[in-house]
This record gives structure tokens, sequence and C-alpha cells, in this order.
């Protein structure tokens, strides 16, 4: 049975009652969640982006050098290299061999030299009870004695050269580099040292210091060096260089490090002066949230509103971190809760530095 044209009526007549009264209900009281939801503002601890003083504020880079070098080579030339004692690498004592000439034309000279002296000497004691007998001149009994004397000289510098056929090390050290190899002959003076030795086996950093930096490190103050491995060793500053580059701008600073098999001549150094205290902007490291976009903190907007801002951070200490990157000094952002709080939400902040001042009295 179709509708009459009443029915139809009627059914649209209701449907507009139905529509007009709730519109009047959205134009009235506020449902109660929304209500709710615009009144309980989530309470946050808020701390300020400043400028404070950090230690170990202060790094550079450098390169590893031998505190001292040794060099070692022969004082005598033209002769042949029996034997090689030592290699890169090795660590030698003060007086241990390292290198042996061959000495057998040395040998052969010394008996010979042997035999004169011999001789000589036995000549000088024949006629030394001959004195004002008349039978030798004093000046011929004193050229005799004097000729034993020359050959007893030339004997012990003979022996002297023999000694020094066996090439022995200066100083205790590390040793650097190698030049030398059996069947070699040998050069004395101008020719390439044999060996470079590390003195006692001590590396230290030369850091290049920007000018304006080096005012603020003095003699003796604390050094970590970290390596390209990341090893950290404890050193001490134990030279300012007294001139600067002139192209860079850069001084040096020599730091001293303990002996440790892990520090190469030539390799790569990071220095972090923890003596030096050095002004930068920072915050509580708490402030800093991490996740997959990276490190960023919730800034404190207006009408209490925050917002997400991106950062880079630098160095730590003591609780707090440099901001390479991010808002400026003066601006309040979240402490722990920002964990809880999205980008736009509404928030009652509570300054967390006040407080704590207020707490301590």
């Amino acid at each position: 049975m179709r509708p009459s044209r009443s029915d139809v009526a009627g059914w649209a007549l209701a449907a507009l009652a139905i529509v007009a009264l709730a519109a009047s209900g959205c134009h009235g009281k506020p449902k109660p969640q929304a209500a709710a939801a615009a009144g309980d503002a989530r309470v946050v601890r808020v701390v300020t982006v400043r400028s404070r003083g950090l230690e170990g504020g202060l790094t550079a880079s450098g390169v590893l050098i031998s505190r001292e070098e040794a060099q070692v080579g022969s004082e005598l030339g033209g002769y042949r290299i029996a034997k090689v004692y030592a290699e890169r690498g090795d660590w030698v004592r003060q007086g241990q061999p390292m290198v042996q000439l061959d000495d057998t034309l040395m040998r052969a000279q010394i008996a010979q030299q042997t035999a004169l002296a011999a001789q000589a000497d036995a000549q000088a004691k024949r006629v030394s009870g001959l004195a004002g007998a008349g039978v030798l001149s004093t000046e011929q009994i004193e050229t005799r004695g004097f000729q034993a004397q020359v050959q007893d000289a030339a004997l012990a510098e003979l022996k002297t050269r023999q000694a020094r056929m066996t090439i022995r090390a200066p100083v205790s050290g590390l040793v650097l580099d190698r030049n030398v190899w059996p069947g070699q002959i040998a050069s004395a003076g101008g020719g390439a040292a044999m060996f470079t030795m590390a003195r006692d086996g001590l590396i230290e950093l030369n850091a290049e210091v920007p000018e304006a930096d080096l005012f603020h490190i003095k003699p003796g103050d604390p050094v970590t060096v970290t390596l390209p491995d990341t090893t950290s060793l404890p050193g001490k500053v134990r030279l300012i260089d007294p001139q600067v580059d002139a192209q860079t701008k850069l001084g040096r600073v020599r730091v001293a490090l303990p002996v440790n098999r892990r520090l190469r001549p030539g390799g790569f150094g990071r220095a972090t002066f923890t003596g030096v205290t050095q002004a930068s902007l920072t915050v509580q490291e708490t402030a800093v949230r991490y996740d997959a976009d990276g490190a960023s903190v919730m800034v404190l907007g207006a009408n209490n509103r925050v917002r997400q801002v991106e950062v880079t951070t630098g160095r730590r200490s003591n609780g707090y971190v440099e901001l390479l990157k991010g808002p400026p000094a003066g601006a309040k952002v979240l402490l722990g809760a920002a964990s809880f709080v999205l980008p736009g939400d509404q928030v009652k902040p509570l300054d967390a530095e006040q407080a704590g001042a207020q707490a301590a009295k």
C-alpha cells in the first residue's frame, strides 16, 4: 500500500523538527568531556636555554709524534754489515746490540799491531837500564820508550774501533724505523741513520689549537686523548709552542701521554682539555628527546602551547648538553614530561629552576 501525500508531509515535518532540536543542542551547553579536556592541561617542568660554562669545552685534533727521537748510526765507515739484531716495533734497552759490523779485517789489524807493540815494549825495556852507561845516548833511549808508547796507543785505538763494530742502542726506547740490512757497507757521519728510535717509548699528541683558545690552556692541565679506535688515554699539557702559524692561526700544544702500544707516531688523536671551562649554549640532558627522526626538544610557545624543535647536540658535562643547533638562549623547554606531550598541546608550565632554588632554601 503506497503512503499518501499527507503521510509524506508529516514525516518531513518530523525530520525537520529533529534537525532543529539537534542544532539547538550544539549551540548550547558544551559536552562534559570537552569541558574537562580544556581545563585539565598537563603540569610540566620547564627550564631555560642559556649559556653555561662546560668543563672540557675545548677540543682539538692533532698528530701523534715522538717526544724525542734518537738516531742510531755507525761511527765507522767502509765495513760490511754482518748482522742486524733489531726490527721496527722492537723495544730495546740502552746498550743493547743492534748491528754487528764484519770485524775480520779489524781483528787482523789488531793482531799485527799487538806484535808491533810487544816488540817496541821489549826494545824499550832493554835500553831502559843503559842510561848513563855510555852505550846509547839519552835521546836514543827516550826515542825507544816513545816508540813503545806510540805502538801501545795504536793498539788501544784499534781495540776501541773494534768495540765500535758492535753498534748499540744509545737510549732505551721503541724502534720506529730501520734502514739497514746485512751486506750493506756502513757509512759514517752524513749517511742515513740505521735506526730511528722514540726515546723511552714516549709518544705525545701535537694538538693544533686556535690562537684564541691558547689563552685558556696552561702547562699541567689535564687532557683526555681519544684515538680512532675510541681508546681514551689520560694526558697532561707538557708544552705550549710560543709561535702561532701565520697562515692557519693555529698554535701547537704538546700533550704528554703514558707509554702505550696503541700510540703510533703519525696517527690521529683528539684532545679534550678537561681542565678548561668554555661557555656554550646548553640545556639539561633530560630535556632532549630522541626518536627515529633524531634529537629534539619541546619548546614552550604562546598560550603555553608546545612545539617540537630539532636540535644538534655537542659536548656533555655535569648533566648539561651543548646545543649546537636548536632554540635560542632564553627559550623555555620541557623536561622529562615532554615524552608525554604532543606538539600543539597546551600545558601548565612550572619553572624547575625556581622550584629547585626555593626547595634548597
